[in-house]
């Protein structure tokens, strides 16, 4: 298709014809060069000129409107019977299938239909397309990326006066929110003005927390409830126990009175397995655990005093910094102190002192992590100075294995939910170190720099794959890992287990030496006293010997001289002899008295 574009215009407004014609080439002027001017010229070397070669762009920005789902309800109801038929009267629609059945047509209809019903599934009985050929062969060992992980969101704390990520709890229903609790551990160092305020966060909105959590203190842990999602348990810095119900807005819905409160913050809540879902435990480092039910929150169900003396006095008790309870051993419950202990307690016996079980010595400082492995529960993980150690309920004097020390203190750790040989710490210098003891035990698999404050809480989504980090200046970091350190690898439950086997077995085996060392040494103790004794009195013996053994010889000297004496008496005059015959005289007696003592002595033996 050709365009043509026409111009119409009148030839009075065209203005005076144009006549062209071929003419020589004219000079109309001529100016000559002046040499005075090429003088003042300065010559310009080099000559930078900027050029922009590359292409413009604009950067624009679009917020999209969130996306809000509805869930709605269809009611199917049965169809397709004609208007004089009542589907509910079960003569009518009888009746009616009778009739249908008496076509010629429907018969026709079902003859269609069954062959090419019958082709199908004689094509399904000749062919399995879901059968597998290759089930007997292993399966191949397939490189795996290596480990790795990013950051997802992060949520940082909207006050303008910041204060520590204490304590994150994961939604229990899809973990798609997160509970953060805020709080100054400063002793006296909070600022004037610090806001009390813990928030709920949608994973998917990290600009404006879903929910404010307004408790009368700031809150120092705080979790959701496993039975039920909408309720909320913390502990407060002055001691208090807390409850929340989302249903019911920001509130406290319950709260425990502040004399059978504990007199120092609460470190560690945690839920307990209950046919009601209301029952919990609260520590802290006044040296006591209590038992509550949310039902009445008045004053606590019971108190157990961590006296590991077993005299009940709060004076001699250990402070608890954290706590654990694995569904699956009912009855136990462990304790981690801030000197250091782990203790070990059950939950049904009578008596308080008889509560507490046993004993691990744990740390050098407080331990701020205690959690048991969710596939090998005989087996915990504690963190509590420089290091991370792995113990075994069956040996009570040392861990089983341990990280190397650090230059930074370590502030958290757990398990992942998904392998067994997996678990995450973060240290004080802002790192979050991922362990893989299948793959190394010396170092970390993968070591991340999360942000430049100290991070001071850790929490594992129940898949394995989120992390959330929460650090000094209160924001809290959600990392995405690798899928290879959040999938099970092919055969890792057995070698866990025969790893942590084989470790629990050479511990008990250097204890058991030990164990005999010790006694070793309080024997050579308790022994050296007697040994003392008998050594004074072997030295009296032998000097006795030694003098018995003189006298008696000296007495059979002086008898041998004697019968000499009397025999050269008896004997006649001998003649003169020269002096080399009385020294070989001399010289034969001194050999028979050496002789006759010799043989004295060999009868004494």
């Amino acid at each position: 298709m050709e365009i043509v574009y026409v111009y119409v215009k009148k030839r009075s407004e065209f203005g005076k014809q144009c006549n062209f014609s071929d003419r020589q080439a004219e000079l109309n002027i001529d100016i000559m060069p002046n040499p005075e001017l090429a003088e003042q010229f300065v010559e310009r070397n080099p000559v930078d000129t900027g050029i922009q070669c590359s292409v413009s762009m604009s950067e624009h920005e679009a917020n999209t409107e969130r996306f809000e789902m509805e869930t709605r309800g269809v009611n199917h109801v049965e169809g397709g019977w004609p208007k004089d038929v009542n589907p509910l009267e079960l003569e009518q629609t009888i009746r009616f299938r009778k009739k249908v059945e008496k076509d010629e047509n429907y018969v026709n209809a079902i003859m269609q239909l069954g062959s090419i019903m019958e082709h199908c599934i004689k094509q399904n009985n000749a062919i399995d397309i879901y059968e597998e050929y290759f089930n007997d062969e292993e399966a191949v060992e397939v490189m795996e990326e290596a480990p790795s992980a990013k950051t997802i969101n992060v949520f940082r704390d909207p006050q303008e006066i910041k204060r520590a990520a204490t304590h994150l709890s994961w939604h229990p229903d899809g973990n798609r929110k997160l509970a953060v609790a805020y709080s100054c551990l400063d002793f006296q160092r909070a600022p004037v003005g610090m806001s009390s305020d813990s928030y709920i966060w949608d994973l998917e909105n990290p600009n404006k927390p879903e929910l404010a959590l307004k408790p009368s203190s700031p809150l120092v842990t705080l979790e959701f409830n496993p039975k039920d999602s909408h309720v909320l348990l913390g502990g407060c810095y002055n001691g208090q126990i807390a409850c929340w119900d989302t249903r019911k807005g920001s509130l406290v819905a319950e709260l425990s009175t502040i004399e059978f409160s504990h007199r120092d913050p609460v470190y560690g809540t945690i839920w307990l397995q209950s046919k009601t879902g209301t029952e919990c435990f609260s520590a802290s480092t006044d040296g006591q655990v209590m038992w509550w039910d949310i039902r009445k929150m008045s004053e606590p169900t019971e108190v157990v005093i961590m006296d590991i003396t077993k005299k009940e006095q709060l004076e001699n008790a250990l402070g608890a910094i954290s706590l654990e309870f694995e569904s699956t051993l009912p009855t136990k419950f462990m304790v981690g102190t801030e000197q250091g202990i782990i203790i070990s307690c059950n939950r049904k016996a009578k008596t308080s002192a008889e509560k507490i079980v046993c004993t691990f010595p744990g740390h050098h400082g407080p331990i701020y992590a205690l959690q048991r492995n969710p596939f090998y529960p005989k087996n915990f993980l504690t963190v509590g100075d420089w290091t991370a150690r792995i113990w075994s309920e069956d040996s009570r004097e040392s861990s089983i294995m341990w990280t190397k020390y650090h230059m930074a203190y370590l502030t958290d750790a757990a398990w992942s939910p998904m392998r067994p040989a997996v678990f995450f710490t973060t240290k004080m210098d802002g790192t979050l170190d991922i362990w893989d003891f299948v793959f190394k035990q010396c170092d970390p698999a993968l070591s991340l720099k999360v942000c430049d404050e100290a991070l001071f809480c850790l929490r594992v989504q129940d898949n394995g794959c989120l992390i959330a980090c929460g650090s000094q200046l209160g924001t809290t970091t959600l990392l995405e890992v690798s899928s290879g350190l959040s999938t099970l690898q092919r055969n890792e439950k057995n070698v866990a287990s025969s790893m942590f086997e084989r470790e629990t077995r050479r511990e008990k085996i250097l204890e058991a030496r030990h164990r005999e060392m010790r006694l070793k040494e309080k024997g050579k103790a308790e022994g050296r006293d007697e040994e003392q004794t008998d050594e004074d009195l072997a030295i009296d013996l032998e000097a006795l010997v030694s003098k018995a053994e003189e006298e008696f010889f000296d007495i059979i000297f002086a008898e041998l001289k004697k019968k000499e004496a009397d025999a050269i008496k008896l004997t006649p005059m001998p003649q003169q002899s020269s002096p080399e015959e009385d020294q070989a005289v001399e010289e034969g007696e001194e050999a028979a008295r050496e002789g006759k003592s010799e043989e004295v002595e060999e009868e004494l033996a």
